[in-house]
């Protein structure tokens, strides 16, 4: 089960379309549909380093990578991972990467400077128990750089995402982070993983792919707008102004979320990703006994929606926010609300013994009872205390 059924090659053998589990689905964990649907984009070239709860994917992508003529690499470290992809990716593969947010700290300084060069990176962070919108979001590289950042719900969507991220990245010529967590990585669904067509991409006419080895014309990848001797190029500063115009329309284009209940409700709730489900379901059932509660789901962290927050704020009493973390993502919230309503957290956090997965927080009682204690009591209100998970309290 979940072998790879079906794989289109052209009169070369080169591959040309990846179907996955064919029309069927199957039921398989996250990572695995991750690494299928990646595959599905057209990705040939991963390297990783392993790092629980994101160990899995790079097993899946060691797994199925070789039989669609792709290559995966066990690297040294993160450091020598990221490099590898960089080279990769310089010759036009669609190539990826990925680790835990303390793994892909390791990796700021090559992600600016892949940015910077305008290469089209995937990057696939599967969080531990402690969030890392932060890190997602604004990252610790230097210069003006941003990334795509996607945060799928639940592994149906991620294997559309994670197709997507490769097409974006080829769109904008700039590295796209899937954002995932334990959920995302080691929970199973039953899903179809088939290729996915977003329309078509740009020609990579600035690959180093060798045509032009020894003609004197031979192309040059450089973060600095740097060109060949001789050659017209923008220099440094013209090269960095095009990257910022670059991303201000990704700004403007980019921009995905979910809402539902907003247009009358007194109390909005904010979360993304794995914990943005739950939340739904907590809201989905409130409504039905008659409260007057929403929710926003942002599912680009960036761009975020500040114009759907600010919507959905406009007639709210209260603002919550909700997140497994002491709060990263409730300061671009108060961003989008701008005091038109007051905005507070009522996550934590919330992590299981070893800090890797999920604590008792992500639990749908939990999370009613807090949304219900701002409901009623606004943003002044008491919140029940954090629950504590069995092995803290041994």
């Amino acid at each position: 089960m979940n072998e790879l059924a079906s794989i289109d090659r052209d009169n070369r053998g080169e591959v040309t379309q990846v179907r996955g589990l064919g029309s069927r689905r199957g039921l398989m964990e996250g990572s695995e549909a991750i690494a299928l649907a990646s595959i599905a984009a057209g990705c040939r070239f991963f390297a990783g380093y392993p790092m629980t709860p994101f160990t899995e994917v790079l097993e899946h992508f060691a797994k199925y990578l070789p039989d669609v003529g792709g290559t995966c690499i066990n690297a040294e470290s993160e450091l020598e991972a990221v490099g590898m992809a960089w080279g990769a990716l310089s010759t036009g593969a669609r190539a990826a990467t990925g680790s835990t947010g303390q793994g892909l700290s390791l990796m700021q300084e090559s992600f600016s400077e892949i940015t910077l060069a305008e290469l089209p990176l995937v990057i696939f962070n599967m969080a531990r128990g402690q969030q890392d919108y932060f890190q997602s979001t604004r990252g610790g590289g230097h210069g003006d750089y941003r990334h795509i950042v996607l945060a799928p719900m639940d592994i149906t969507e991620a294997v559309e995402l994670t197709q997507l991220a490769f097409h974006l990245a080829d769109i904008w010529r700039n590295p796209v982070l899937v954002y995932g967590d334990y959920l995302t990585a080691h929970t199973r669904e039953s899903v179809t993983v088939d290729t996915i067509d977003f329309g078509p991409v740009p020609e990579k006419a600035w690959a180093l792919d060798g045509s032009l080895t020894g003609s004197g014309d031979s192309r040059l990848v450089s973060p600095l707008g740097f060109g060949k001797h001789g050659h017209p190029n923008p220099g440094i500063e013209q090269h960095l102004r095009s990257i910022s115009a670059k991303h201000k329309a990704i700004e403007a284009a980019e921009v995905r979320c979910e809402s539902g209940f907003t247009d009358d409700a007194e109390t909005i709730v904010v979360a993304f990703g794995t914990p943005a489900k739950f939340v739904r379901y907590v809201v989905q059932a409130m409504r039905a006994e008659g409260e007057r509660v929403g929710y926003v789901r942002p599912i680009s962290l960036w761009p975020f929606p500040y114009e759907a927050v600010a919507q959905a704020a406009a007639g709210a009493r209260t603002v919550a926010v909700f997140e497994l973390c002491a709060g990263q993502m409730i300061e671009d919230v108060r961003l989008g609300v701008l005091g038109a309503a007051p905005v507070v957290g009522i996550g934590g956090i919330s992590t299981d013994g070893s800090g890797f997965g999920v604590g008792p927080l992500l639990d749908a009682e939990h999370i009613r009872e807090r949304i219900f204690a701002v409901h009623r009591g606004g943003a002044g209100a008491e919140l029940p205390p954090l629950p504590d998970n069995e092995r803290t309290q041994g």
